[in-house]
């Protein structure tokens, strides 16, 4: 292994502007951008209503304004926190409930804006600070320079900021990731030493809780779990030993807790498979290697241009592979067995399923993972070799520098972006419905139409007017109306539409995740 020694002063420094920069970037303009429809559904769990009731209470062929939809998006006194369990098992069971009541919690201290609600999620952010400190000091044993750079890299990281400022439970679980991480590696490197046998139950009693918070914060905790079994396997050499059984036993027992949320998504199999949330979507295998490289940029570099896509793809992103590339590598060949073997199954393990399964990814193990090897490459090169060597890697650290902080510059300015998915349309959608004067806008409860509404509804200005109904029900509305839309219908609903008022319906706006038509005599 490397010799790593502490960073110098200058560069201690530097970090600290970062981190200043980072927790900056995390709480400015969080009123500035458009919901998502994750934001969007963790406003409806806040509120403990279920989408069926808001179907039930909306999808019911009269005309409403926006105020209709003020109580599926705020704190309601006559609901609780166990209403919020409730409408996330009927509705939405593969987002578990911790993140969800830890926000109700909030909000009833601090108010329901969104503002407040994303002012959480900064929060949080900030635990991801101490939290890698801990992960890395594990990890590489001494103090050196590495946990530095890796906590600048993650401050001003743009994927980073971004979660950072998401109304959802994504920058808590990563919290959690590294938090259970450090635990089990603690708990591993105490087993070589001299312990009593309450010391142990403590150890690993700490492995056991950080893994309950982690799985009971989001699902695909499972894949996390099962990257530390295959640690801990490989470690013992595929020997059944003391370490090895503490370790099943510890996880054994985490799972036993989360075992009445695995009841509740047994029980709701069609919810977790047609969740609301925007992000389950397939595609290729081809397309999933692409976005995975792109969310590769994302860690280092977020410009949000479509118009510069190809080039990033062609360009960019060989780039940034090839760091990520040789920073494994050098990980690889320069550490202990035990350090690069977790952070190469902390990429590999989590993501690999996302990959074949040819879903939309959620790869924040892949994002640490990435930061952290990064880091240890940064932290070798700056110090050791040639002067010339030197000079070429910190002018490397200071291209990543700035490409975070331009991004990050770029993103707090930003209305919109890459990460808000339909949330964008519903933007475009806005602009055209806004500019109308007396306007209706008729759906239905197809789909994800009854969490699009609510999204759209913040949108829109209130002399706009909304007919929604269930099914292909025909609407009754009058023609008095100078503009009428129609989202995102159905072929069955816009032919009988056409059919009974005797109109053209023609497509206005289309995108992968909303569509807009017109009706005209």
């Amino acid at each position: 292994m490397r010799r790593l020694i502490l960073a110098p002063r200058w560069l201690q420094f530097f970090i600290v502007v970062l981190v200043i920069f980072g927790i900056f970037f995390r709480f400015v303009n969080l009123d500035g951008k458009v919901y998502s429809l994750g934001e969007t559904d963790t406003l409806l769990r806040i509120s403990g209503y279920t989408t069926t009731q808001v179907t039930q209470q909306l999808f019911n062929g009269r005309v409403i304004n926006k105020q209709a939809f003020a109580k599926f998006q705020s704190l309601n006194p006559e609901k609780n926190f166990g209403d919020t369990i409730k409408s996330l098992a009927i509705d939405n069971p593969r987002h578990p409930p911790f993140y969800y009541l830890l926000a109700r919690f909030w909000v009833q201290l601090f108010g329901d804006s969104i503002t407040t609600i994303r002012s959480l999620s900064a929060v949080i952010s900030l635990s991801v600070f101490p939290c890698a400190y801990w992960l890395c000091r594990e990890l590489f044993k001494v103090p050196l320079s590495l946990p530095g750079i890796a906590i600048a890299l993650l401050a001003i990281s743009p994927i980073q900021i971004i979660y950072a400022q998401e109304a959802q439970e994504y920058i808590l679980w990563e919290v959690t990731i590294l938090l259970s991480s450090a635990a089990l590696l603690r708990a591993l490197r105490l087993e070589s030493t001299q312990l009593k046998e309450e010391s142990y139950i403590l150890n690993w009693g700490i492995y056991t809780f950080t893994l309950v918070l982690s799985l009971y914060t989001y699902l695909l905790s499972v894949f996390v779990a099962i990257a530390h079994l295959f640690y801990v396997i490989a470690i013992a050499k595929f020997r059944w030993n003391q370490t090895s059984q503490r370790f099943l036993m510890s996880s054994l027992l985490g799972f036993i807790v989360f075992s009445p949320w695995i009841l509740v998504i047994l029980a709701n199999q069609s919810s977790v498979l047609f969740s609301t949330d925007a992000k389950i979507k397939n595609s290729s295998f081809p397309n999933s290697i692409v976005n995975c490289l792109i969310q590769t940029n994302h860690i280092f570099i977020d410009l949000n241009f479509n118009w510069i896509k190809p080039l990033i793809i062609i360009v960019v992103t060989p780039i940034f592979f090839t760091l990520v590339g040789y920073a494994i590598y050098c990980l690889w060949r320069t550490t202990y067995e035990k350090t690069w073997l977790f952070i190469i199954n902390l990429i590999a393990i989590p993501t690999v399923p996302l990959l074949v399964s040819c879903c939309q990814l959620d790869l924040i193990p892949y994002y640490l993972g990435v930061q952290i090897a990064v880091a240890y490459l940064l932290s070798i090169q700056l110090y050791n070799g040639s002067i010339y060597r030197q000079k070429t890697w910190q002018i490397i650290l200071a291209f990543l520098i700035i490409f975070g902080l331009f991004s990050d510059t770029l993103y707090s300015r930003s209305y919109t972006w890459w990460s808000k998915f339909s949330g964008n349309n519903h933007l475009e959608i806005a602009k055209i419905i806004n500019q109308t004067p007396r306007t209706l806008l008729i759906s239905n409860d197809a789909g994800n139409n009854s969490i699009n509404i609510l999204s759209l509804s913040s949108l829109i200005q209130p002399n706009v007017r909304f007919l929604l109904v269930q099914g292909n029900n025909i609407p009754k509305f009058s023609k008095n109306y100078s503009n009428i839309f129609l989202l995102n219908p159905s072929d069955t609903l816009r032919k009988r539409i056409e059919k009974k008022y005797q109109m053209n319906i023609n497509i206005i706006y289309q995108s992968e995740y909303s569509s807009l038509w017109k009706l005209s005599e």
